[in-house]
């Protein structure tokens, strides 16, 4: 309780500090484009991962074994990708695109739309999947502190929720990213300590290997996956192509998450943005195999099976440490829960304040008034997460459907907004509506067809109907902007036939 309390006080001391630093509108919404690389790579990092890296992938390696790391595989693939291929373009043409400190506000300019449809459609959808996304935080921080503490489920829902809008509520984006940045080396560090010395009691990689295969050979199989149920272990047979592909394709999701997406819009220069990626996918691949070691362990070195499998992390540093060394530890899955709920809390604010608020009911609206809202418009959102996370529900299963939201929508109109000079707004329309709803609608869809039934992650159909129809509606449809980017770095412009090209 020491441990946690000053931990929960540092993070909000963060805010206060911060809070001096927030003057203008620009600054709470995008810390004023001055992010340095290590702050926004750790941010955009432990922002992404939130309570699923320390709660979600150990429970689901714990439930089936080896099988489940395709998720990881994919998430590592995504986050080079993403950097290597978004992060330079995306820095370079929101600043471009009337320095526009919101995803909305980048679409509408980039596709030239006078109706305002890209701009509520795209603000629409961010704000319900992220609503859904805190609720998903919030269902995580209180599962953890009702785990360690035993003090209910709705008092310890109510803590997490608390602090993490004190913080956001007055430093905004800065304050979020410092903060995040200090939480994503604490994950980092929890996810290092605890698998080496958990290998090292249980004597080496050999005896892990030995224990799991004893309890069932396809804990150690990538092309199969355990069954868990009543504490023990048995065969749940092969993966499958469909199994696997649905894994893997978690890392699609990158392209269209718009609170690690804000970090490239945020980051300092476009040449910050290489040492960024390096620290940024050194980060990922070295916390999502501890956290696959954490789950494979939990199976060997824990005396009885767990009912929750996403307890496996607290379960695992409760048994290992001393209570002093194991608070450290169990910090840092708040800081997990912390880094993504803030980043969400504060990008569904931006959007709700710069694409509704100031787009439409008050264009012309002070520094002043546009910081007022904006921290109203906070505490909004995550009273509304809040109501939605006292039911509860598996932190995967509501992170696994946010993520596909957004992967979905803004993915693939995102890429080739950067990548397609010639797209049109009509393109960018169908390929958010067709992927919003292929991923809501998917689970009454998939049951229609039959025995051609696929049982496969909403995101793949989504991310291919989304492609689909931005690619015809794109190229048939409407007229292309008369101003649009091509070029590694937007730094070239060339005038033709009454286009722009930038």
């Amino acid at each position: 309780m020491i441990t946690f309390a000053v931990y929960l006080l540092a993070m909000v001391s963060v805010g206060v500090l911060v809070y001096q630093e927030t003057r203008t509108y620009h600054d709470f919404a995008l810390g004023g484009r001055r992010l340095r690389a290590p702050v926004a790579a750790l941010s955009a990092q432990a922002s992404d991962m939130s309570g699923w890296l320390m709660l979600g992938l150990p429970g689901a390696v714990y439930a089936a074994g080896v099988g489940a790391t395709w998720i990881a595989v994919g998430l590592a693939a995504g986050t080079y990708l993403n950097w290597r291929f978004v992060a330079p373009r995306l820095r370079t043409y929101t600043e471009r695109a009337g320095d526009a400190v919101t995803l909305s506000a980048y679409l509408e300019e980039r596709f030239e739309d006078r109706t305002r449809l890209i701009r509520i459609v795209s603000a629409t959808v961010i704000v319900v999947f992220f609503t859904l996304y805190v609720a998903g935080g919030l269902v995580a921080g209180g599962l953890l502190f009702d785990e360690i503490f035993e003090v209910g489920y709705e008092f310890a829902l109510t803590v997490a929720a608390v602090v993490i809008v004190v913080y956001t509520l007055l430093g905004g984006f800065l304050a979020v990213s410092v903060t995040d940045a200090v939480q994503g080396t604490m994950m980092f560090l929890a996810l290092l300590v605890l698998p080496v010395l958990g290998i090292g009691a249980l004597g080496g990689f050999g005896a892990l290997g030995d224990d799991l295969a004893g309890k069932s050979p396809e804990l150690l199989d990538m092309g199969a996956q355990a069954s868990f149920a009543d504490g023990r272990w048995t065969d749940g047979g092969s993966l499958g192509l469909i199994a696997v592909i649905s894994l893997l394709a978690w890392g699609l999701g990158y392209f269209g998450q718009p609170h690690v997406l804000a970090r490239f819009m945020a980051i300092r220069s476009a040449e910050d943005i290489p040492l960024a990626r390096r620290i940024g996918v050194g980060w990922v691949v070295v916390t999502l195999t501890g956290a696959s070691l954490v789950g494979l362990l939990g199976i060997a070195l824990l005396d009885e099976p767990l009912a929750n499998p996403e307890t496996v992390f607290i379960g695992l540093s409760v048994d290992l440490l001393n209570p002093w060394v194991a608070s450290l530890l169990l910090a840092a899955v708040l800081a997990a829960i912390k880094s993504t709920a803030d980043s969400q809390l504060l990008v569904s604010s931006t959007a709700l304040t710069e694409d509704f608020y100031r787009a439409f009911l008050n264009r012309s609206a002070s520094d002043t008034v546009l910081l007022l809202v904006g921290r109203i418009t906070v505490v909004t959102v995550a009273v509304v997460a809040y109501g939605i996370a006292l039911d509860g529900g598996a932190v995967l299963d509501i992170v696994a459907y946010a993520w596909a939201g957004f992967g979905a929508a803004f993915g693939p109109v995102i890429v080739l907004s950067l990548y397609w000079p010639r797209m049109s707004a009509a393109g960018a329309m169908a390929g958010m509506v067709a992927g919003a709803l292929t991923v809501v609608l998917w689970e009454d869809i998939d049951p229609l067809l039959g025995p051609f039934e696929s049982g496969i992650y909403e995101m793949v159909p989504g991310v291919i109907a989304a492609t689909i129809a931005a690619l015809v509606f794109g190229r048939f449809v409407g007229r292309p902007p008369l101003r649009t980017w091509s070029g590694p770095g937007g730094d070239r412009m060339r005038r033709g036939r009454g286009a722009l090209h930038a």
